[in-house]
């Protein structure tokens, strides 16, 4: 008989620090299982995985906008970037980090906010690692406190309901403790900022980024924390380099998600596991039409932020020894639904820019294209934005 990848999930293990539970599952042999050439699981109705037939859009009343980190290599500041959305017919601009915005006294960002409002564009703040311990946090701007309420006084003063924030990536599931020690640090910093933020009617936005957490490892994140004030960027870029489909994660999340981080992904085999490499919309393995579809019942009034980022090979080796250590609470039916994103996927050439005085130039281009195209493909294939 062939193995099954199913995996029996033990009692929760709760962290008594945040309160945060864990479903406990064994993961050590989870990708051999999924693997194995005629196990029943991993033919669990991949052909609905493929992607559905061409049809004619229908407009889903979906915002559609952009991260100004889509276009970081022409280095924008916020005036720029609300310029250019609103001359690219968009409904929303998630202004990533702090850094661009160049004035940040309460005058100037109230100018800002009301400026987007009378070009229509919905404003969205945010800011990088709010966790002291993660390898992304940067300690030079003050504690983790600090920044996070700065953040959240600039999303006041420009009008956005959000603040965007994230634990770190990746690299964090391996450092001492794991992933758990770094979400219960993210909780406790949180809590610290709740009535501040609460006080001015912003809620933070945790966001499943670089592979640092699964989804539903942000989901207890997000009820740790409470979710009268935390809520959840839904990233479907970064569900793939944490060995999710994306269709999973918006699930999840949905119920969460105050804003997003949108583009789409290339996967295929190694002799490790996989390579990700993510793309413009409509030039990977995602189906974009039902899963636009669900989140048009589930989260109808979250904008669609794209976040294009194309050409980066990711290596995730979930065929190597060491691997599944930093993934303990893996559950093995999910693992299998990203396995499908690999089916018939061919290698990608990743972008690599010319060097010396040309490189800005050759990355402002790709960026500025990769962008253009997927609002192109949102707006004539999936019927997304409300502005036409």
């Amino acid at each position: 008989m062939a193995p099954s990848i199913a995996a029996t999930a033990s009692s929760p293990v709760r962290n008594h620090r945040c309160g945060v539970s864990f479903p406990c599952f064994t993961s050590k042999t989870l990708a051999a299982r999924a693997l194995a050439s005629n196990t029943t699981h991993l033919q669990i109705s991949f052909h609905h995985l493929a992607k559905s037939p061409s049809i004619p859009p229908i407009h889903m009343n979906l915002k559609l906008g952009f991260d100004n980190y889509a276009l970081r290599a022409f280095g924008w500041k916020a005036p720029q970037l609300v310029d250019h959305a609103a001359g690219l017919g968009l409904d929303a601009l998630l202004l990533s980090d702090l850094e661009v915005f160049d004035r940040r006294d309460d005058a100037s960002l109230r100018d800002l906010g009301r400026r987007a409002r009378d070009l229509g564009l919905e404003l969205h703040a945010g800011m990088l690692s709010i966790c002291p311990s993660s390898v992304l946090f940067d300690p030079r701007r003050g504690t983790a406190c600090s920044q996070l309420r700065e953040t959240i006084r600039v999303a006041s003063l420009v009008g956005s309901p959000v603040a965007r924030c994230v634990l770190g990536k990746v690299d964090d599931r391996r450092r001492r403790g794991g992933i758990r020690a770094r979400i219960a640090e993210t909780v406790k910093v949180l809590r610290g900022v709740r009535t501040f933020a609460i006080d001015r009617g912003i809620k933070v936005a945790v966001e499943n980024h670089a592979g640092d957490m699964q989804s539903h490892e942000l989901v207890a994140l997000i009820e740790g924390a409470g979710t009268d004030f935390v809520g959840a960027t839904l990233d479907t870029g970064n569900a793939t380099w944490a060995l999710e489909h994306p269709a999973t994660v918006l699930e999840n999340l949905a119920p969460h998600a105050l804003t997003t981080g949108i583009r789409d992904s290339a996967l295929w085999e190694t002799t490790e596991g996989a390579m990700l490499q993510w793309t413009a919309m409509g030039d990977g393995a995602v189906d974009w039409n039902p899963f636009f579809a669900r989140f048009a019942t589930l989260c109808p009034e979250v904008p669609v932020i794209l976040e294009t980022i194309s050409g980066r090979p990711i290596p995730i080796p979930f065929l190597r020894d060491d691997f599944w250590g930093a993934y303990e609470d893996a559950r093995p039916r999910e693992f299998a639904r990203f396995m499908g994103l690999l089916r018939g996927g061919k290698p990608r050439k990743p972008f690599r820019p010319d060097g010396g005085a040309t490189r800005v130039r050759t990355e402002q281009r790709q960026q500025k294209s990769e962008l253009e195209r997927s609002i192109r493909y949102c707006r004539e294939a999936l019927g997304l934005g409300r502005r036409k």
